[in-house]
């Protein structure tokens, strides 16, 4: 059996999204960070291959030539 831990839980109506300051405040890398276990999650229970499911890492820019 897992050990218990603390979880935040806010409720709010639908007016009220979109004004948590306390996610305003995150980096990107820290939402994300909060919303990894959730994907793992859903991955998992569609039968998905996690491994195979990551992130590109390489990065593409196309210039085109100037007339």
């Amino acid at each position: 059996m897992e050990p218990t831990r603390d979880i935040l839980v806010r409720k709010s109506t639908l007016a009220e999204q979109g004004n948590e300051t306390d996610l305003q405040n995150m980096t990107p890398a820290e939402r994300m960070a909060m919303v990894w276990p959730l994907t793992i999650a859903a991955w998992a229970m569609k039968g998905e291959d996690i491994a195979s499911q990551r992130l590109q890492r390489h990065v593409v820019r196309i210039e085109r030539r100037r007339r």
